[in-house]
């Protein structure tokens, strides 16, 4: 099923455009950058990473923040052609203009923040058991209760986002400053040491092949993992129509953010093999999202720091987790309401206005993501749901390459172009990104599992809407991102943040 793409995206049915406030400058867009991109990544990964390629974990994050920059080339040559809040849906939309394909990367998105969240949560319950047990107050229990913690988050996400919450760029910022902050400690922990002659700072460029992979397929395999903590700046493009002047800022803006967070994650990643020995650094994976709290915690014996520490990343993560969930269920409300999936998914709280259907349904999903992981004792909780996250982003930054290599050769030679992604950069990205969502890179298949089996579930319930439709002639609606609401059903736009 296809339609003109230049049809599709109206505002409303009558199609009044009701604009959004620009409210963020330079500045505020930067912060929220750097915030979105930080998150739980880099406290989910960098074990997993450790574990794999010893003391060059760096170069994954480095080359990661390459692919990263590649296919932001395309997202801001496609943001600033359209203007519009609602990212890789509208850009596949305007490419390819078929209704289900277009459907197929919303829905990777909506099961990209439903996998996120649960990597969140299960890295919250990490680092707060954590916490405690270096306060003295209990000992770390068993995986059994980590779990049962991780879930009973979820549960509380799920009540927060029914009564709703408002989400400002000024709560961002201050969230940022947090999340920079508990890094800052890592990097500081680290230079620490070295200062003190305790450290490995020649472990740096040393290659640890601890799982017999060779260089170029543990570093391919690391750079897959590091992915997960770079996705966060296509978020930015949802926040175009309250960015003042988007066309002239939004490039140079969001390359400073990338760079900005990769510069952090790589003095993260010197200061980790600087204060671990390369036997640490082989089972520190078995820390999974606690990694960085062994770091700190052996790095400043004479500090309390390593008891404030815990806390300050259960803070970032938890905050992460919610901006995942809060998007996903408003994801599956807005497609619900576009006759795109059920229609009883679109229902909403009649007090609080709030999705409660998508909330429920994101939710349930999520908890029986944790079950499922954790129900395999030998499984790496944290870097299989990580994985499935990015393995999902890169499919999707793979098609919004393409769209744009597609939409450069559509593009109206009389418009005005104030970005262009340099000669084959979307080409290159696409390529990298489909290569990084491989096989060859040492994925787990348990995370090829949990991919399909959420995209499955989507492409059900989209069969199903499908029927109805037809039997009732009920025409499809508008992709996610834009959605034609009545008056008094209408939500507000799809909140977003680190």
């Amino acid at each position: 099923m296809s339609t003109a793409p230049d049809q599709v995206f109206d505002v409303s049915p009558d199609g009044d455009k009701h604009e959004l406030k620009r409210v963020m400058g330079p500045k505020l867009l930067l912060l929220f950058i750097v915030g979105d991109i930080l998150g739980a990544g880099v406290y989910a990964v960098t074990g997993t990473m450790a574990g794999t390629v010893g003391g060059i974990v760096w170069l994954p994050f480095l080359l990661a923040f390459v692919v990263a920059t590649l296919t932001a080339f395309s997202y801001l040559e496609l943001v600033t052609q359209y203007p519009q809040a609602a990212g890789a849906a509208l850009y596949t939309h305007k490419a390819f203009g078929i209704h289900f394909v277009t459907f197929l990367v919303a829905f990777a998105v909506v099961c990209s923040g439903i996998t996120s969240a649960s990597t969140s949560a299960n890295v919250l319950a990490q680092n707060f058991f954590g916490g405690l047990a270096i306060n003295g107050w209990m000992d770390v229990p068993a995986q059994g209760v980590i779990t049962a913690v991780a879930m009973g988050f979820m549960l509380l996400l799920a009540v927060i986002n029914l009564r709703g919450v408002g989400e400002s760029v000024k709560f961002n910022v201050v969230l940022t400053i947090v999340e920079m902050t508990a890094l800052c400690i890592v990097i500081g922990v680290g230079f620490y040491v070295m200062a003190q002659g305790t450290g490995n700072p020649a472990e740096i460029f040393v290659f640890n092949d601890y799982q017999d992979k060779g260089l170029f397929l543990a570093v391919t395999a690391a750079t897959s993992i590091a992915f997960f903590a770079m996705v966060g700046f296509e978020d930015s493009v949802n926040m175009v129509e309250e960015t003042r002047n988007p066309e002239k800022i939004f490039p140079r803006t969001m390359l400073t953010g990338l760079g900005i967070a990769v510069i952090l994650y790589m003095l993260v990643a010197v200061s980790v093999v600087s204060v671990l020995s390369p036997t640490e650094l082989e089972n520190i994976r078995e820390a999974e999202g606690a990694a960085l709290l062994e770091v700190v915690h052996k790095g400043s014996p004479d500090f309390p720091i390593d008891r404030i520490f815990p806390f300050l990343a259960v803070f970032a993560v938890a905050n992460t987790a919610l901006i995942n969930m809060l998007m996903a269920s408003r994801l599956i409300y807005g497609m619900a309401r576009q006759n795109v999936l059920p229609r009883p998914l679109g229902k909403v709280l009649p007090t609080r206005r709030t999705p409660w259907a998508g909330i429920l349904f994101s939710t349930v999903l999520a908890l029986f993501l944790i079950w499922y992981v954790t129900s395999d004792p030998k499984s790496n909780v944290v870097a299989n749901l990580s994985g499935t996250t990015a393995f999902l982003l890169l499919l999707v930054f793979t098609v919004v390459n393409v769209a744009c290599v597609v939409l450069r050769r559509k593009r109206d030679p009389n418009r005005k172009v104030f970005f262009t992604s340099p000669g084959p950069s979307p080409l290159v990205a696409a390529l990298l990104c489909a290569f990084l969502a491989g096989p060859w890179v040492g994925r787990n298949i348990i995370q090829y599992q949990i991919a399909g089996g959420l995209m499955a579930i989507g492409v059900v319930l989209w069969f199903i809407t499908y029927l109805i439709n037809k039997r009732t002639n009920t025409a499809e609606g508008e992709p996610v991102g834009i959605q034609k609401v009545g008056k008094d059903d209408r939500l507000p736009p799809p909140p977003h943040g680190p």
